[in-house]
């Protein structure tokens, strides 16, 4: 199984992210405060990363056994990348601070979503090992 699903998503969230690290460095850089800036570029961080395991997930050569713990993990991650970066983003653009609410649970959705794909990755073991 490839899932192209995953290939668009990841590449169109690193795009994004792309764009979102260029608005904090070149549109916000003096209108935001040092820890508000930070808080940003946590997201923009978070934001690139998943997108590249969004995208690799959406390359790797799944085998049967793992396909859909893997696509579970990867929407797992994805929810996870919305509303963890996402909350963060909209938390420094609006200063409306209750959108840090919803972060901790963004970051526990990609726990989970590693989680997830750690054990599928655990059941390769006796099929000769991970086909990236």
């Amino acid at each position: 199984m490839r899932n192209g699903v995953f290939l668009r998503v990841g590449a169109w969230a690193a795009l994004l992210a792309v764009v979102a690290g260029a608005f904090g460095a070149h549109a916000l850089g003096t209108r935001i405060d040092a820890g508000a800036m930070a808080t940003f570029r946590t997201a923009v961080l978070y934001h690139f990363l998943h997108a590249l395991a969004l995208f690799v997930i959406g390359t790797w050569q799944v085998p049967p056994a793992i396909q859909e713990p893997v696509r579970r993990s990867a929407w797992l991650l994805t929810a996870g990348a919305l509303l963890f970066s996402g909350s963060l983003y909209l938390l420094v653009l609006t200063g409306a601070r209750w959108w840090g609410i919803l972060t901790p649970i963004g970051g526990l959705l990609l726990c989970a979503g590693w989680a997830w794909l750690a054990m599928a990755a655990g059941r390769l073991r006796g099929e000769g090992g991970s086909r990236f």
